[in-house]
């Protein structure tokens, strides 16, 4: 072998990170291979390598025998002791079985180690690079598409973007830039896979992050995302100090930060909501735009039942049931909305005749005590 292959491990071990000694057990194991395969050799053989003299040897290991059946695996005494002398029967020794054209064999079995180590090695590289990603943002460039995924260009890797995780508003055209959430990276045989979102609730959250200052330093905070991607997101948040307006940070002056959102997503309409301890106070915001009267809370089933003017009934439900369903999922409680002629059919509310009577009676009870 010449030193150009030694050369090229000691570069792959200072350049690329891949440990001498795996390298070398990795090319033993396939000059050893290699030898069987060629040479139709027993299973007992191992390869020397000696690196100063840029030099390897097969050697097999064969017992001594009186006559020799298989001389793939054995050795006569005879021949065994013009090694040395001092042989004996049932000794195992090592036989120099070096091919004169092993030569050629070795650097193509050479070669094809050191390809793939190099492959792993950066296979590695990109997937060290990749999985501090996840969860996160990135910016590609749709490659080509097909009828299942659309190619999006990350760099150093390609990633796939599955129908399922397509906005169904959306368009996508090669060449064109792409936003994508980071939903988790593998390591698989193949190397390195990305799997990325356009529908995904983190890419709202991350957005939001990347555009208003008062959530990426924490002063404000994300308490949950609901998204029908595409048509409609919800979004509550919430900041500490009570002087600071949480909603209005992230919507910006004259709705300048929410609108860059929006147009990112192509339009999707975005409501942003006051998150509160109180499911009261919660449920009312997060079925904004509607107006709501009352709600009944139900702490053991963790359900409510919201009551709201007639006709902000439709848009309380929303459309498909919509608006009330986002709600839902933002506020973790579940939603039964009422307009209030029906909860007073139900007796969930009084009129106001009955609850001035009511407050008639109180005083008829109590008239002494004035």
């Amino acid at each position: 072998m010449s030193n150009q292959l030694f050369d090229a491990i000691d570069y792959l071990e200072k350049e690329k990170g891949i440990d001498k000694d795996v390298l070398m057990e990795a090319l033993e194991a396939a000059l050893i291979s290699a030898y069987k395969k060629n040479f139709k050799s027993a299973t007992n053989v191992r390869v020397d390598i000696d690196e100063e003299s840029a030099t390897m040897h097969v050697l097999s290991r064969k017992t001594i025998v009186e006559e020799v059946e298989n001389s793939l695996e054995e050795i006569s005494l005879g021949e065994a002791r013009e090694i040395d002398p001092n042989y004996e029967l049932e000794d195992v020794i090592e036989v120099e079985v070096t091919p004169k054209d092993f030569g050629r064999i070795a650097a193509q079995a050479a070669k094809q180690v050191v390809t793939q180590r190099l492959r792993e090695a950066e296979r590695g590289v990109i997937f060290s690079e990749y999985i501090d990603r996840e969860e996160d943002i990135m910016t590609g460039i749709i490659s080509r598409r097909d009828s299942r995924f659309v190619y999006v260009n990350l760099g150093k890797i390609e990633a796939k973007l599955a129908e399922s995780e397509q906005m169904p508003t959306e368009n996508y055209y090669v060449h064109d830039r792409l936003k994508v959430f980071v939903n988790k990276v593998e390591n698989t045989g193949k190397g390195p896979q990305i799997y990325i979102s356009r529908s995904h609730p983190g890419l709202l959250k991350r957005l939001f992050e990347m555009e208003v200052p008062e959530i990426y330093d924490g002063t404000v905070e994300i308490k949950s995302v609901a998204r029908e991607a595409g048509d409609r997101s919800k979004i509550s948040v919430h900041a500490e100090n009570p002087e600071i307006d949480a909603v209005g940070s992230c919507v910006g002056q004259k709705g300048q930060r929410i609108q860059v959102i929006v147009d990112e997503l192509k339009g999707e309409k975005i409501d942003v909501v006051e998150w509160s301890e109180d499911p009261i106070v919660y449920v009312s915001n997060a079925l904004s735009p509607s107006k709501v009267v009352d709600v009944l809370v139900d702490e053991e089933d963790k359900a409510t039942t919201v009551i709201v003017p007639d006709y902000q009934l439709s848009l309380a439900i929303g459309k498909r049931g919509q608006n009330a369903r986002l709600a839902a999922k933002l506020t973790g409680w579940k939603i039964d909305i009422k307009s209030e002629s029906q909860a007073r059919e139900e007796g969930l509310l009084m009129d106001d005749d009955e609850e001035e009577s009511d407050d008639d009676s109180y005083f008829d009870d109590n008239e002494d005590l004035f």
